[in-house]
């Protein structure tokens, strides 16, 4: 599933591309991903409207229109939004058209209709974002207290206490800091509290740099694949060496998800 950084990288291109162009149409293969009306309804309302402005909140990408409503758009497992610019057969700058495509293998992303103004209580048991200003060092430390015994590798991925980090930068995020993910969060000391809040940022900054990891079906706005996949640490790697130590690195179970991790290098 695309997370913050992927997500985040997508909204960065599109911010580039789509404000204050105006869509002229809009067509679905597959209704279903349309919530809360239908096509028709969808279509009918969308149509002619402006693009103000494009952000990120969570996972979630927020495509505002200047009659004060937004487009939601969710990726989910597979979702991919790509921007495609069609070069006009004429000589006429009018007629440059930008196509917004939403392709999904597995069918789980989701497109939706909401009032502007509605947005706050929408997304108002999402978490604080880690990249925010919010986001600070006593911030982090209360968050740990909500969940004491949660394992702190599943607190990182819970989004009603933190949006935006899954699966794969958890277990990045934790090698970083050297902490075990089956660490309880009430067991974290000032100095792993610390280090913990440097990763996150660290690491969530540094794959937005690279464009997001794409070790399955994520790409960019324009198609392409991110990097970070090529500086992955631990995810994915057990049975591998650590790049630190030469230990192999264990795959563990946390809250349902896989959690890879050196044994030696986080304790």
């Amino acid at each position: 599933m695309p997370e913050l950084p992927e997500v985040q990288t997508i909204v960065n291109d599109l911010k580039k591309a789509l404000p204050g162009k105006k869509i002229v149409s809009f067509e679905s293969g597959f209704e279903k991903a349309i919530k809360g009306i239908s096509l028709s309804l969808f279509k009918k309302n969308v149509v002619g409207k402006k693009i103000t402005g494009i952000e990120r909140t969570g996972k979630n990408i927020l495509i505002y229109l200047d009659d004060n409503e937004t487009i939601l758009v969710h990726l989910k497992m597979t979702g991919q939004l790509i921007s495609q610019d069609t070069k006009p057969k004429i000589q006429d700058a009018n007629k440059h058209l930008h196509h917004l495509c939403f392709y999904d293998i597995r069918k789980f992303g989701t497109l939706s209709l909401i009032e502007t103004s509605q947005l706050k209580d929408k997304f108002s048991k999402l978490g604080t974002d880690p990249l925010s200003k919010e986001f600070s060092l006593e911030k982090l430390k209360g968050l740990l207290k909500k969940a004491p015994n949660k394992p702190v590798k599943a607190l990182l991925m819970e989004q009603g206490l933190i949006s935006g980090i899954g699966n794969i930068y958890a277990s990045e995020i934790l090698f970083d800091a050297k902490i075990d993910p089956r660490k309880k969060s009430s067991s974290l000391k000032n100095k792993e509290v610390e280090k913990l809040l440097e990763s996150i940022k660290k690491i969530l900054k540094k794959a937005i740099l690279m464009r997001g990891t794409s070790v399955s079906d994520y790409r960019d706005a324009s198609g392409k694949k991110g990097s970070f996949q090529d500086v992955l640490k631990v995810y994915k790697k057990d049975g591998q060496k650590c790049p630190t130590c030469d230990t192999i690195i264990e795959k563990s179970i946390i809250g349902q998800r896989s959690t890879f991790f050196c044994p030696k290098c986080q304790k």
